[in-house]
């Protein structure tokens, strides 16, 4: 599992993620590994608030089979964050080029615009944070109002702290329930919400 970081990304959104997938490979023996990667070389990504993360790996898709794409930066056009990543192009290109590879591609607030922009979501079941839905559907998703959403190989998520409940589902489905109530257990939290699944 990797999950993709860039300049502006939300803290939560990654956070949240990487702790469950962290506790999946503690708890399983190691059936799961996670690793944070950016759209390009490794580099140093300073998040939302300030938070500086060491990405050691540049893109690799084909050594995950999971992609996890957070959000961040939606209200701040100007700013580092989603839209600088979509003006850019190079995210949105990889992350196609990845779904048409046959890697699951999932997301979670305002990664889900990401997702858009690359051409994953026109004409999907979708979710992304509540502000965000009107970009959502205006740039082809068929918004759901849930929490987590699944279409099979397109998994998405509500805004921020939802990524918990992705990342837990995520558990349930590709390694067991057994695992995802674990690790519920170790995190005091219990995953919100009926998940959506076509």
């Amino acid at each position: 599992m990797q999950i993709v970081l860039f300049d502006g990304v939300e803290e939560q959104d990654f956070a949240g993620p990487y702790e469950v997938f962290s506790y999946a490979g503690r708890l399983s023996g190691g059936a799961a590994q996670v690793a944070f990667v950016s759209a390009a070389e490794p580099r140093v990504v300073t998040a939302a608030f300030g938070t500086r993360v060491a990405v050691a790996q540049g893109w690799s898709p084909a050594e995950a089979d999971v992609i996890v794409v957070p959000g961040g930066g939606f209200g701040r056009p100007d700013g580092p964050g989603i839209w600088a990543e979509i003006n850019a192009g190079l995210l949105p290109d990889k992350l196609a080029a990845a779904a048409r590879a046959g890697v699951l591609v999932t997301s979670l607030c305002t990664g889900t615009i990401l997702l858009a922009a690359a051409g994953l979501t026109a004409g999907r079941p979708c979710t992304t944070h509540h502000g965000a839905k009107a970009e959502l559907a205006k740039r082809g998703g068929v918004v759901k109002d849930a929490r987590v959403v699944d279409d099979g190989d397109l998994v998405t998520a509500a805004g921020i702290v939802s990524g918990l409940d992705l990342a837990l589902h995520l558990v349930r489905r590709e390694l067991s329930a057994d695992l995802a109530v674990a690790i519920e257990n170790v995190l005091e939290y219990q995953a919100r919400g009926t998940v959506w699944v076509r």
